[in-house]
């Protein structure tokens, strides 16, 4: 660790995505973690770095392109705010290449428009999950980490009305 107090390192800026199917039903990778390999709680919905002059909604596509090698999508809505979650005092300064104390993310709500075969989680190195599948929303929160659970009860909350209005369309 650098010496610098977690508090007072930068958040990263990132994007999340929630990527739904015609049926409503939400994107979720079981994720590829070799530091803990017996670990159970690694589903969650695709995130990344935004890069250099790079906007969110950008981010976000690249980003969708990358974990779930698909761009049959369209973005549906950007969240109100920003995010933010802190990581647990174990890995500040270890993770995130020691230099931020977590994320502050960008949420997009984003509409599958292919098929399931449309989707190649090795299409892109390094490959972020080694499974995928389809989820409702409300198994979101149970599914994430811990210190990312206040940030996926928020973003399920905002999102949870055009989640179903995604579903009847």
């Amino acid at each position: 660790m650098s010496g610098t107090p977690p508090t007072n390192l930068p958040y990263r800026p990132c994007v999340g995505i929630m990527l739904v199917n015609k049926d409503g039903r939400v994107w979720i990778g079981d994720r590829i973690n070799p530091t803990k390999p017996d670990s159970t709680i690694t589903w969650q919905m695709p995130q990344g770095g935004i890069d250099e002059g790079e906007t969110p909604s950008e981010a976000a596509t690249r980003e969708l392109l990358e974990e779930t090698g698909t761009d049959k999508a369209e973005i549906v809505l950007e969240s109100a705010h920003w995010y933010n979650y802190d990581l647990p005092a174990a890995v500040v300064g270890k993770a995130l290449r020691g230099k931020y104390r977590g994320q502050t993310q960008r949420w997009f709500l984003i509409r599958f428009t292919g098929e399931d075969s449309d989707i190649d989680i090795t299409a892109d190195e390094p490959q972020e999950f080694f499974q995928w599948r389809w989820a409702d929303i409300d198994e979101l929160v149970d599914l994430i980490v811990d210190f990312k659970r206040p940030v996926y009860e928020r973003v399920v909350a905002e999102f949870r009305e055009e989640v179903k209005a995604l579903r009847k369309a």
